[in-house]
């Protein structure tokens, strides 16, 4: 495996943060996480998107990308990330994983969440991941399907498949 950053996109809720931290552990490597970049920056993204609104929350993760992928590190990513034209660009220079799901989870795992394009709750979810899966798909180097694997299980196949590269 090279030294770019590795960089996980795919949608709200499929695990990016928690599976990012694993992986980062078992590659020894840092870890980021964009959105807690812009919480400790800019405030709670509820709060950017009511006051301040989706365009500005997406500059701010723009920036926080770009500082992310200067450095030799695993960063998980907003779900909203890949929309940015600049982002697309700016991961190209890293390895990209999709993180996909099946959806059958999302409704336990987004129920107690604070998620601003959630009002609808699952049925947000899936007309999101929907409008998003071309771009996910679009720019990942390979997708992980975490629909049913464990955790571990799910970082030993990133594990192997970043061996491949």
């Amino acid at each position: 495996m090279d030294s770019k950053p590795i960089v996980l996109i795919g949608p709200m809720g499929v695990g990016k943060s928690t599976i990012g931290k694993k992986l980062a552990k078992r590659l020894e490597l840092p870890f980021l996480d964009t959105d807690l970049v812009i919480v400790k920056e800019h405030g709670p993204i509820p709060q950017i998107f009511e006051i301040e609104g989706e365009s500005v929350f997406r500059g701010y993760e723009e920036s926080a990308l770009a500082s992310a992928l200067e450095t030799h590190q695993v960063i998980a990513t907003g779900g909203g990330a890949v929309l940015s034209g600049k982002n697309q660009r700016a991961i190209e220079s890293a390895i990209v994983i999709y993180l996909s799901t099946n959806g059958l989870h999302m409704k336990s795992r987004l129920s107690n969440g604070n998620r601003p394009l959630l009002k609808n709750g699952i049925t947000d979810w899936k007309r999101i991941y929907d409008e998003r899966k071309p771009l996910y798909e679009r720019l990942c180097d390979f997708e992980i399907d975490c629909s049913a694997a464990s955790l571990s299980k799910t970082i030993t196949e990133i594990c192997t498949k970043l061996e491949e590269l």
